[in-house]
């Protein structure tokens, strides 16, 4: 067989570039797209979310079981459900975004739940499997980090440029969405996304295989095992907080530079600015995780977002000023240093997580293991964009006013999402130095 090398490392990266040249779209412009262009209410939109959601609390399970106990062909244990999710993540994140502006409103509201609940499950046949491969390509956990690391990097493959051309693309003069054209973007985004899953197939080798004892599938042993695995609670409950406070509210941060700075397109700047603390970390995590190990960086890392929330919340930053843009877009980058850690070192943290459960109960099940943590990060995704949309709505934000809103509600959205970040800090500072508990 061949050994562990830059080919696997590449190939697994561009699974997370995959997923993210779909999931990126959804997580940044899909409410968006839904409450300024499509014409729904945010408290409608919450709603939605918390439905597709619950309705998650369903298919993950099932799908993570059939990953684990049903074998399609003979290309590997996951290949063939990365192949077939893939496909369906194609359709139904196009499908997510056909221009239904002129349908009647409960239309709307039914084909938005439809179309979301269809993307959730094509995401999980795909990521599931994928996010499990990483237990099987190598049990060192030196190149677990590495594979962990160019993980990040696919995701950022994928995201920075979507970051820096969508606003631009996107927005008219006025800071309006164009959401007529979020179609084509769809489109464009998912065939190249598609090609990244194939690059996983043909250079990633599945090389650890565990035998297990035949025996009687019992979900109710794994759910037990997965809340009884102490550092994958403290895994899970970062992610969750992760989540909802960045990743969710990265809409929020569009809506800001629309409403208070008043120039949409310069998102695309402050989104290339905001990967900085990632790119600049990639080339040391290795180095650094070997010397302080991950709960340590994850620890200083998520400090350094704390003191710049604390700091950020007293900073006026007045629309007027010069000043306030790049101000703000420092203080953006310091916060989400935590959120940049994280993003790079998590999965190498859920695998070491799922080899922990196996040492405690002798099964090796990575497929239903990580498909209960990607639930969860789902449920927080969930979480994450009604508590955004609520919020929005708290703030005094109106939807038929688009980019127009008062400046005392674009004041408000700026301070809550400086709010969200800095407790996002707080929490993973915390549960990183006090509950997640393998040594390194």
């Amino acid at each position: 067989m061949r050994p562990f090398g830059k080919r696997d490392l590449f190939g697994y990266a561009m699974g997370d570039f995959g997923c993210n040249m779909c999931f990126a779209l959804i997580t940044n412009y899909m409410m968006l797209y839904y409450i300024q262009y499509i014409g729904l209410k945010t408290t409608d939109w919450a709603w939605i979310i918390i439905v597709g959601k619950i309705w998650d609390a369903i298919n993950d399970p099932i799908i993570g079981s059939l990953v684990d106990n049903v074998k399609i062909g003979k290309s590997g244990k996951f290949m063939p459900w990365i192949s077939m999710g893939s496909v369906a993540l194609i359709v139904t994140t196009t499908l997510t975004f056909l221009p239904i502006r002129n349908a009647g409103y409960t239309f709307k509201v039914i084909f938005c739940l439809v179309t979301y609940c269809l993307w959730s499950v094509a995401y999980t046949m795909a990521n599931v499997p994928y996010g499990a491969l990483h237990s099987c390509i190598t049990e060192d956990p030196a190149q677990r980090t590495n594979l962990s690391t160019f993980r990040s990097i696919g995701a950022g493959l994928a995201q920075a440029p979507l970051m820096l051309l969508l606003p631009i693309i996107l927005y008219d003069k006025n800071d309006n969405l164009l959401g007529n054209r979020m179609v084509y973007v769809a489109l464009i985004c998912t065939a190249v996304g598609f090609f990244g899953f194939l690059l996983v197939r043909v250079l990633v080798t599945e090389r650890v295989h565990i035998e297990k004892e035949e025996r009687k599938f019992n979900y109710a042993a794994t759910v037990k095992a997965f809340f009884t695995n102490r550092p994958l609670i403290a895994a899970t409950i970062v992610t969750f907080v992760q989540i909802i406070c960045f990743m969710s509210m990265t809409s929020v941060n569009n809506i800001i530079f629309q409403t208070y700075f008043k120039n949409a397109r310069l998102v695309s700047i402050v989104n290339i600015v905001a990967y900085v603390p990632l790119v600049a970390l990639m080339p040391f995590i290795g180095k650094i995780t070997r010397r302080i190990g991950k709960r340590g960086i994850s620890v200083y890392s998520a400090a350094v977002g704390v003191i710049t929330g604390i700091v950020a919340v007293f900073l006026p930053m007045k629309p007027e000023n010069p000043s306030a843009v790049p101000v703000w877009m420092v203080c953006l980058m310091l916060v989400d240093v935590s959120n940049s850690v994280l993003s790079i070192l998590i999965w190498a943290m859920v695998v070491d997580c799922i080899d922990y459960s196996y040492k405690k109960t002798g099964v090796k099940e990575e497929g239903s293991v990580y498909a209960l943590y990607s639930f969860f990060r789902k449920l927080a995704q969930g979480a994450g964009s009604a508590i955004c949309a609520l919020a929005l709505s708290a703030c005094g934000y109106v939807e038929s006013l688009g980019a127009q809103q008062s400046m005392q509600t674009a004041l408000n959205i700026k301070n809550m999402y400086i709010y969200f970040m800095l407790a996002g800090s707080v929490v993973t500072a915390a549960v990183m130095k006090f509950m997640y508990n393998i040594k390194e």
